[in-house]
């Protein structure tokens, strides 16, 4: 029996050490593996094939918005980055600078893009003329750099795989509802297809994005009570239109300034997944976003017609990402790998179970066995990945809404977050002053001012003045 459990010796406990835990499931479930580039890492397929699912989902639903894909240049001119003063600001010191062509230097020197506004904003000024062109809603999928000090796989890398949308308006009407638009987009995508829920609101002028009006944002939480900031999505005004001259000619016969949005999400949303589902046996996947949703697995599979069995049940259950597991590695093994690559049912077939024309059912997320009968195994296998996908994300509302807290002084806000990991509700004044005293003396950044406000208080959890929004707090990735 030792031997069989090999595979999950390794991993630590999340309650033990939390940070190693995730590590442990990152290696173990061939997720990633570290390159010879610093700070950046190689994603095998078992984490890309999460990716390749995730992104899938998403670019299906940015269509049925009315989005379409585009791809731009991954150098940006130094010149062309500076020509909107916060962005290139916030920006500047994650930027990664190409000097040389060859055995040339430029003539100037070129950015790997940190993100796109720039380029999209060039391409405008050109592309954009009359209110006919409008609205354009683009879409770019590929890669960007930003030189992190400090990276982790999945969570923070230099270089990282994402999805960016660039939107111009003829008005600023417009561009708020495809700002807000996208961000639900993102929300939905996590809460019916990841079965992670998430806070939705708006980011401080603190936290926004480098040259935004306004950007929103889904917060998660992860099982360590820290927050995960998910998915963003950036109302721009009019601000980069002026600084790259984006002009249209309106019905009125006037030259007027566009609108645009930018929103994006990251591959980060894998760790995300690992760290709101996981538990010590290792990964454990929603069924929606599950490379493989049912493992066959063989039992005493050398006796005669077993595989033949199990291959007969792939195609009975072809209507599901289904695989079979004939490895000559023990059964115990079969079983400890597949909960550790976290697939969501796993389909034990033996002589036995054949013999009574029946097969056992694993739920990967509760352990749970449950016999069926082979005769409607297809019909209980869809009903048991419905009931996964509904079971794993109650109870990661459940653990969010446990370890949501509220506080009315500081000294409450204080023990909560030294002693309570998890997000913390307070009333805020308004004043940047106050928000980073939070940060000062209790270690906390605001993660949103959400759309669904509460009143907890007259005053300023800080300050003790009026306040003006109830605000969620807490420690983040």
């Amino acid at each position: 029996m030792a031997k069989e459990k090999k595979l999950v010796e390794f991993i630590t406990s999340r309650d033990e050490d939390f940070a190693q835990w995730y590590t442990d499931i990152v290696k173990k479930a061939e997720l990633s593996e570290y390159s010879s580039v610093k700070g950046c890492m190689v994603i095998k397929p078992a984490g890309f094939a999460i990716w390749e699912n995730i992104r899938n989902e998403l670019d299906r639903r940015f269509k049925e918005t009315g989005v379409e894909n585009v791809y731009l240049p991954m150098f940006i001119p130094e010149s062309l980055l500076e020509k909107e003063k916060d962005h290139v600001e916030g920006f500047a010191p994650e930027v990664a600078w190409v000097t040389m062509g060859g055995m040339e230097p430029l003539e100037e020197r070129m950015c790997v893009r940190p993100t796109s506004e720039t380029l999209f904003c060039d391409f405008y000024a050109r592309d954009v003329h009359s209110y006919r062109d409008l609205p354009r809603n683009y879409n770019q999928w590929g890669s960007v750099v930003r030189w992190e000090k400090t990276t982790r796989p999945f969570l923070r890398s230099r270089e990282f795989l994402w999805q960016e949308g660039h939107t111009a308006h003829a008005t600023a009407e417009e561009a708020e509802e495809r700002t807000l638009m996208m961000l639900n987009v993102y929300a939905d995508l996590c809460e019916e297809f990841l079965a992670i829920p998430v806070v939705r609101g708006r980011k401080t002028d603190k936290e926004k994005f480098a040259g935004a009006e306004a950007t929103y944002t889904i917060e998660a939480l992860m099982h360590d009570g820290k927050a995960l900031q998910s998915g963003t999505s950036h109302n721009f005004g009019d601000g980069f239109a002026r600084a790259f001259n984006i002009q249209y000619l309106d019905k009125d016969n006037t030259l007027k300034y566009v609108h645009q949005t930018s929103w994006g999400m990251t591959t980060r949303m894998v760790g995300a997944i690992i760290m709101v589902h996981g538990d010590d046996d290792g990964l454990v996947l929603p069924p929606k976003v599950a490379p493989t949703q049912v493992v066959i697995v063989p039992v005493q599979q050398n006796k005669e017609g077993v595989l033949d069995k199990a291959f007969e049940l792939k195609t009975i259950l072809s209507g599901y990402r289904v695989k079979v597991d004939d490895s000559d590695k023990s059964p115990g093994w079969k079983f400890s790998e597949s909960e550790m690559r976290g697939i969501p049912i796993r389909v034990e077939i033996g002589p036995r179970d054949i013999a009574q024309n029946q097969a056992v059912l694993v739920r990967r997320d509760t352990h749970e066995k449950i016999s069926v009968p082979l005769d409607t195994i297809s019909e209980e296998v869809g009903k048991l990945l419905e009931t996964i996908q509904h079971d794993m994300f109650e109870r990661a509302k459940a653990h969010l809404e446990s370890h949501t807290y509220e506080a009315t002084t500081m000294e409450e806000v204080k023990d909560l977050a030294d002693h309570k990991p998890g997000f913390i509700k307070a009333m805020w004044c308004g004043c940047e002053e106050c928000e980073n005293k939070m940060k000062e003396v209790a270690g906390i950044t605001s993660r949103c001012i959400p759309f669904k406000q509460e009143k907890l208080a007259d005053t300023c959890v800080c300050c003790g003045k009026p306040a003006t929004k109830m605000v969620y707090w807490g420690k983040a990735y």
